[in-house]
């Protein structure tokens, strides 16, 4: 298991860097014993959204499959929370609710994948098609305001948005504020390093072979549709599950949070921090989030106006990642100091493929 926490995928190996990780977490940890709950509440918020920027990076920066289709998962996952939270009755219910609204967007992810993988679509056709979906959805979303467009007891109110769905509960106990904000904490280490463990063992060396060239990992035997396919779904499903609690936290959602804008934003995140390494979007995600939340406040254009800014200047300047680029340097600056348990943090390109290809 250690051996796969600090494969070759990923960024970040030796006593530092684990001591740096455990120093994050701690901080993490008591992070609520000190702020007040309105700050602890947005925290959450921000880490919702990291689900999301995950699943990309594995989509995107590992799989080599540029994808618009988060915000598509994200709301198919969400909307299927409020359907079934609000039909099931709340209560502890809503755990199952958002289970099966991720399961739901995993399915819905495998539909669509199979048939653009399978029928042979890549590069730029991969990004539209993805696009042109999550469109779709964002437009049939918007016109559902009439009496008539309901699921059960759920309406789903056109651009008003669902809502009165119950947050997650255990019983009659919610799991809001710092239960709410421990819980993203918890989720997002287990998934960090559940998806750390995938890309450093052989199906994470295929699928970043298959991103390299396909055509030579096809030719070892490896069918590369079906990898292709597995990536697309848990990162769709990452998706799903930023979507599900994000319906859960707000108790509401609109398609707007589906459309283009919204659609546009995790290519930003992920872009800006690196695609190929899950540290790097992990803490570049944050960060923008951070960010993007205080100018926001102030205004919203300009918020949007420093995005599109920001992805401009990253194709420009550092294709591979700003915090990707700054991590490389300080591991490599590091390294050469000598210092014993510390390695350099990427390998050479050689050693991002499987043994023999």
């Amino acid at each position: 298991m250690i051996k796969l926490l600090e494969g070759p995928q990923t960024l970040g190996r030796g006593p530092l860097f684990w001591s740096c990780f455990l120093v994050v977490l701690t901080g993490a940890l008591i992070y609520p014993v000190f702020a007040d709950s309105y700050d602890v509440g947005n925290f959450s918020y921000f880490l919702i959204w990291i689900f999301m920027a995950l699943g990309l990076c594995l989509i995107w920066g590992y799989g080599g499959m540029l994808s618009f289709g988060q915000t598509l998962f994200f709301g198919v996952a969400g909307y299927a929370y409020g359907v079934l939270a609000i039909n099931m009755g709340g209560g502890t219910t809503t755990i199952v609710a958002l289970v099966v609204s991720v399961v739901i967007a995993m399915i819905a992810a495998g539909i669509l994948g199979y048939f653009m993988i399978w029928g042979g679509i890549n590069g730029i056709f991969f990004g539209i098609v993805t696009l042109s979906a999550t469109l779709v959805l964002a437009f049939f979303l918007g016109q559902t305001a009439g009496p008539e467009w309901r699921i059960g007891d759920a309406r789903l109110n056109g651009f008003n948005g669902m809502k009165g769905m119950d947050p997650l509960a255990i019983g009659s106990v919610y799991i809001e504020g710092s239960a709410l904000y421990y819980l993203m904490v918890g989720l997002i280490v287990v998934v960090y390093l559940a998806l750390r463990m995938l890309v450093n063992s052989g199906v994470g060396n295929v699928i970043v072979a298959t991103r390299e060239n396909p055509q030579r990992a096809e030719m070892l035997g490896y069918d590369v549709r079906k990898y292709q396919l597995l990536t697309f779904v848990i990162g769709s499903g990452l998706a799903g599950l930023s979507g599900a609690l994000y319906t859960s936290w707000g108790q509401f959602i609109t398609p707007s949070s589906i459309g283009l804008p919204a659609a546009a934003m995790p290519i930003v995140w992920v872009a800006f921090s690196g695609r190929n390494d899950l540290t790097a979007t992990l803490v570049g995600s944050f960060l923008l989030l951070f960010g993007f939340q205080t100018i926001t406040v102030y205004s919203q254009q300009a918020a949007l106006v420093l995005m599109g800014a920001l992805l401009l200047a990253t194709v420009m300047a550092a294709p591979q990642g700003f915090v990707l680029g700054i991590g490389k340097f300080i591991a490599d600056r590091t390294a050469r100091r000598g210092k014993p348990g510390v390695k350099s943090a990427l390998p050479d390109q050689s050693q991002l493929k499987p043994d023999g290809a």
